[in-house]
């Protein structure tokens, strides 16, 4: 299958593509547009053509609506929701529909991922939720002093049943080989999650436990070669805070 197709009949050679081209792999020839090697998948010349002469035969092309500009979000409505966004550990006995779980998947599927290759993957432990929270429990609690490697609080927490997911309807493992994609598409989610009024807490202390036992991992069906890098408990807010909390103050420096 061909990585791109470009439509001879409907490409006008205005080179678009080919300035927009990360990989160089698009060349203008005889007034029209033309592939080489090199390509990676981006997506790039898809989006900019004028003509929508490029095709991508690979690819799911069903919800790529004209593009929404990020500035037509209003900047100081987004900031203030981003500022006054918790961590969130009381959750609320109410399942996540589906539509929203379906949103919130998607957010994280059209999040960056280095040199495009979409290889973050997305494990929801549903009917495992229950017996993977017992296993972390069972290792939390006979590691002697486990809990203080990670947290020195923790001298003063129970590491109770529902210690891990907090009772919380949805957890989603974000797993991958290449962590910062992974992450960014945590952080889509999380937006999106926060704007269908749900509540996200993200459990390091999880991730560890895949780290430290590979049971734990194995029980999660991770595609070859991933791990966990991040995972999102996500439900209904049980609580409401009333203020934006503060920060030290910002820094930075320009060179």
């Amino acid at each position: 299958m061909q990585k791109i197709s470009i439509s001879a009949d409907k490409c006008v050679g205005c080179g678009m593509c080919v300035k927009d081209c990360v990989a160089s792999a698009l060349y203008i020839e005889d007034g029209k547009a033309k592939l080489r090697s090199g390509c990676i998948e981006c997506g790039h010349c898809f989006a900019i053509c004028p003509a929508g002469a490029i095709d991508m035969p690979d690819y799911d092309t069903s919800r790529c609506e004209a593009v929404t500009p990020m500035t037509e979000i209003d900047s100081e409505t987004l900031l203030a929701a981003m500022r006054s966004r918790r961590t969130i550990r009381q959750f609320k006995d109410i399942p996540v529909e589906q539509e929203k779980i379906d949103k919130i998947l998607e957010a994280g599927r059209y999040a960056p991922t280095a040199a495009n290759s979409q290889k973050t993957a997305y494990t929801i432990l549903a009917s495992k939720q229950d017996k993977i929270e017992r296993e972390c429990v069972k290792l939390f609690r006979a590691g002697v002093g486990i809990g203080k490697i990670f947290s020195a609080s923790l001298k003063n927490v129970d590491i109770h049943d529902n210690f891990f997911f907090k009772k919380a309807p949805l957890v989603i493992a974000v797993s991958g080989g290449d962590e910062v994609s992974a992450t960014l598409a945590s952080a889509y989610m999380e937006l999106e999650a926060n704007t269908l009024g749900l509540g996200v807490l993200y459990s390091g202390f999880f991730v560890a436990c895949t780290k430290l036992n590979p049971k734990i991992k194995a029980m999660l069906k991770l595609p070859r070669g991933h791990k966990v890098v991040t995972c999102m408990i996500i439900g209904y807010p049980d609580v409401n805070y009333k203020r934006v909390v503060p920060r030290k103050p910002l820094k930075s420096k320009t060179l």
